[in-house]
Parts: structure tokens; C-alpha cells; sequence
């Protein structure tokens, strides 16, 4: 029972402090959108890919989080948009206190998104708001068209799968199609991207991406 009390007052306080980040991403007209998935789906591939592709003058700021090692931030900094590691040291998700933490001498008038990659990680996660405007979730061919019936919680709370590494469609026992009607059955709308570290999808990724900022500059689009 104690166990139980404990974690219901950490949620409780993730979800204050998630709130009044929130209010400041409002604020501040930042799209904020929190990417989780299970380690190895091709989460920093695909932010590779898409700052690849994007102008150097957009406003994008990225977060990362690992349980160790500051791989992830070296490999999106090659890009040249300001991204910070955080390394959770075990704890298997970021929470809103690190995202806080990690933002704090950031001006939040000095960008337009904020990009967050979550623990590799289907549980942890997505129990944790923090502040996000949208919660993305990646699935990839090398995984099982089950999964969204074995973690239905993060796909009825994502906006958007992204199903990643199409480009393997030949040489893996995947069926795609299954694997988008099973995220269908728990989440009737959900959108679906397919993607790949050769460029599919990435059009759509980034269309998806600049339309949800157009609609929070413009106020129509506000986090929940």
C-alpha cells in the first residue's frame, strides 16, 4: 500500500510542475513534442534525418534522454541546433523536474520547438507528462506488429506513430499493415507515418511537424 501512496504522490508532482511548464511553453508559443519508443527503434536516426533537412535559421531546441553516456546529444549537435543529453543515471524516463532543470538557462523566447527524446523505453514513460503538446511513438519493422497491443497505453496517448525502418520490409517477417490495425484497435486516430533512415516518410514527418507549430503560433493549438 505504501508503494502505491508513493507513486501516486511523485505522479502528483510531475503533474504540477508539467502544468506550469506548460503554461510557459503557451506563453512562449512553442511546440513541444515528446518522441518515446523502445531502445534501438531509430528514434535519434529519424531527429537526424529531419534537422538533415531543416533550414539552420529554424528555432529548434532538442532534449535527449539515456540512462548513461552523451552519445545521443553528440550525434544531433552535428547539425547545428542546440541539444542537451540528460542522463537519468537508471531511472527508466525523463519526468517534468529534469526537463525543468535542463531548460532553466534556456530563453524560451529564443525558440519554436522543442523536441524531446525520451528514454528508450514503452512503460516508463508514458506515465509522465511533461508539458508536451504531443506525445509521438515510433515503432519499428524489427519489432512485433503486436506491440500496440502489448503497450496499448502509449499508443492511445500518442498523436502519431511513426512506423520506422520500412526500408527492411524485404528482408524481415513484419506485416506491416497488421502492425498499423493493431494501433488502430486501441487508438481508432491514431495518425501513421512510415519513415526510414533513406528519407521515406520524412516529408510527411516534417509537414506534420510544421503544421502543428503553425497551429500553436496562431493559438489554435494548445497542450492539453
Amino acid at each position: 500500500m505504501s508503494q502505491i501512496v508513493v507513486e501516486k504522490k511523485v505522479l502528483n508532482e510531475n503533474q504540477k510542475l508539467a502544468a506550469e511548464l506548460r503554461e510557459k511553453f503557451r506563453e512562449h508559443k512553442i511546440l513541444v513534442v515528446n518522441i518515446i519508443s523502445s531502445p534501438g527503434s531509430g528514434k535519434t536516426t529519424l531527429l537526424e534525418r529531419t534537422l538533415e533537412r531543416w533550414d539552420k535559421s529554424k528555432r529548434v531546441v532538442l532534449l535527449t534522454g539515456d540512462l548513461q553516456t552523451e552519445n545521443d546529444a553528440k550525434r544531433l549537435a552535428r547539425w547545428g541546433f542546440p541539444v542537451r543529453q540528460i542522463i537519468t543515471g537508471g531511472t527508466c524516463h525523463l519526468d517534468a523536474k529534469m526537463i525543468e532543470k535542463h531548460l532553466a538557462d534556456w530563453p524560451l523566447d529564443g525558440f519554436d520547438v522543442l523536441i524531446i527524446e525520451n528514454v528508450g523505453n514503452l512503460v516508463c514513460p508514458t506515465s509522465y507528462d511533461l508539458g508536451e503538446h504531443f506525445k509521438v511513438v515510433i515503432l519499428s519493422v524489427t519489432e512485433g506488429e503486436d506491440k500496440p497491443l502489448k503497450y496499448p497505453s502509449i499508443f492511445v496517448k500518442s498523436e502519431l506513430m511513426i512506423l520506422s525502418k520500412v526500408d527492411l520490409l524485404p528482408y524481415v517477417p513484419f506485416d506491416a499493415e497488421l502492425a498499423k490495425s493493431n494501433a488502430r484497435s486501441v487508438h481508432p486516430g491514431i495518425e501513421i507515418i512510415e519513415t526510414s533512415s533513406k528519407g521515406d516518410g520524412l516529408d510527411q514527418w516534417t509537414k506534420w511537424l510544421e503544421e502543428k507549430l503553425a497551429a500553436v503560433k496562431s493559438g489554435e493549438l494548445v497542450s492539453a
